[in-house]
């Protein structure tokens, strides 16, 4: 079946299940809930959904620890709901993106028990599983994981461990053996059977491992790490997946590129290389903290954002295609960040703006829930509040560690995974009418005010303006297609660029600031027509507090 790059002209909105609403009345998000808001996703405009896992798991991780890649997570529903859910999304012209997560598996997965409970299984070598020093005593490297620790646990009081990049109930697979990726395929197969467009491939530059498993020098994060990120295998590995199963499917792939740079993203995504479709690059995350960790805070700086949106949107024009987000489940809310605020003067304009800074570049937009309406982060007071096994590991890391505690614990609250995961906020209603329970995680506290009711009500909302911006943006040849070009001015206040195609061209404005700023390019507008802003009125020479303008001209 030929692929014909659908994904191009998409807008994709990602639902975390767990958070999205509650049919069922036991407190946490589910399939049937889904359902009931296809009407609210279509008359959104999104026309793809990107769907976090509803796969069995005992949810160590929300999820991401999979137990059984066939089977719906009971708490979810079941594969009949699964399938209502998919049929309804298709009849609004709705494609479904799964999540795709073969790195690792719960240990719950039959095939690590098996692997645990004997040694001479096959599925032993599904695992990479290696031999402790000191007679088990010590692991067999010193490698650091992404929620901190060690990558190893040891099983019982044997010599043997097991990786885990993430936690101990998340075992890394060995991709080595070829029997287990012939079991990863059989899992995609039987998904794009079923249905479903395509996936999103959870950290899956960490597929291919270095077999040496040497220790490496010491490092504040992820010691070890270039043993297990873009590894040696890992183009030969996802060539295969394209080659023996997605070129059968009219499907796409996005991959979650941990800490990997614009030259190791073209090696994913060069149509040629047949790999994947895009991927997502975090760089963008990363410039309001230090080396890419998020607990070592710095001041947000607009410079460092543009820098950052022209290396990429340079780079890869046309080579490979670029993923564009602000917020997801493990990003904090973008409103309040990037140099904005979230206070009830400033939210809905900022919110907008931020919507616009995005939108115009070259690449498919993502949408996470409730970024559409505004939802704010929820400022948790203490880390009883939360429940994220990263944010748990890394507080115990900083209780154990005097050098650590003040790195970590300074900002953790703020930069929690937690705080993308309240559960979205449909109305005025207890618990925000996610759910007629006590919800898994507390609901944000502003949900009377900033919730889809109100935001619907409401011509002049941030839903309305984010349905302004999908609709410019659907099947725009300029945006679509077109050269990105920065312009030069604005420094750490406005963010301008330009997209060009033939004669065609759109101009974006996009003020970062909470005040007035001059703005001496607003004098070069002749011929200009203004499409979209989120300010009624319009001042020749300045900005008003976190403008945004959308200008299109014909040369």
């Amino acid at each position: 079946m030929k692929q014909t790059n659908w994904y191009k002209n998409s807008v994709i909105y990602q639902i975390y299940p767990k958070s999205f609403c509650d049919k069922n009345g036991d407190g946490i998000g589910d399939i049937k809930g889904i359902i009931s808001k296809l009407d609210y996703l279509q008359q959104l405009g999104v026309n793809c959904v990107w769907l976090s896992p509803v796969y069995d798991s005992p949810q160590e991780d929300n999820g991401y620890d999979i137990s059984n890649y066939k089977t719906i997570y009971a708490p979810y529903g079941t594969m009949d709901d699964f399938k209502e859910m998919l049929d309804g999304m298709h009849k609004r012209g709705i494609r479904l993106i799964m999540d795709l997560v073969v790195n690792h598996t719960s240990s719950e997965h039959n095939w690590f028990k098996e692997a645990i409970k004997n040694p001479n299984s096959k599925y032993r070598d599904y695992y990479i599983i290696k031999k402790g020093k000191n007679h088990g005593k010590k692991a067999p490297t010193n490698w650091s994981g992404f929620f901190g620790g060690s990558t190893w646990e040891r099983i019982g009081d044997s010599e043997d461990y097991y990786l885990h990049l993430f936690a101990k109930g998340q075992p890394d697979l060995n991709w080595e053996n070829p029997e287990l990726r012939e079991e990863i395929k059989d899992v995609l197969r039987f998904w794009l059977d079923m249905g479903v467009d395509g996936f999103r491939c959870d950290v899956i530059t960490l597929i291919s491992k270095t077999q040496t498993f040497k220790s490496s020098f010491p490092k504040i994060a992820l010691t070890g790490s270039k043993n297990f990120i873009n590894g040696p295998k890992l183009h030969q590995y996802l060539h295969e997946l394209y080659k023996d199963v997605l070129s059968n499917y009219d499907c796409m792939t996005v991959g979650e590129t941990v800490l990997s740079n614009i030259d190791q993203a073209i090696l994913l995504v060069e149509p040629e290389r047949q790999e994947l479709s895009m991927v997502f690059n975090f760089d963008h995350t990363d410039t309001d903290n230090f080396m890419g960790i998020k607990y070592l805070y710095r001041k947000f700086k607009l410079k460092r954002l543009k820098k950052v949106f022209g290396h990429w949107q340079n780079g890869m024009h046309n080579i490979g295609w670029n993923s564009l987000f602000l917020e997801n489940h493990d990003q904090r809310r973008c409103v309040g960040r990037f140099g904005t605020r979230d206070d009830t003067e400033f939210r809905e304009v900022s919110s907008k703006m931020l919507g616009t800074m995005y939108f115009f570049l070259q690449g498919t937009p993502f949408i996470y829930e409730g970024q559409e309406i505004g939802m704010t982060n929820p400022h948790f007071k203490s880390i009883d509040e939360t429940i994220d096994i990263e944010i748990r590991n890394m507080n115990n890391m900083a209780k154990k560690n005097i050098f650590l505690r003040p790195i970590i614990r300074t900002h953790m609250l703020d930069v929690t995974r937690d705080n993308a995961r309240t559960p979205m906020q449909w109305d005025d209603s207890v618990n925000a009418g996610f759910s007629n329970v006590k919800p898994w995680l507390n609901v944000c506290s502003n949900y009377k005010t900033i919730n889809t009711i109100e935001a619907i009500k409401d011509k002049s909302s941030v839903f309305y303006y984010y349905k302004s911006l999908i609709d410019l943006r659907l099947d725009n040849d300029v945006i679509r297609d077109g050269i990105y070009e920065e312009i030069k001015v604005g420094g750490n206040s406005v963010y301008a660029y330009k997209r060009i195609l033939k004669n065609k061209e759109y101009l974006i404005i996009c003020s970062f600031k909470d005040r007035d700023v001059k703005f001496k390019y607003l004098n070069k507008l002749q011929g200009y027509n203004l499409v979209l802003s989120n300010y009624n009125n319009h001042n020749t020479d300045k900005l008003y507090p976190y403008e945004a303008r959308v200008y299109y001209k014909e040369r």
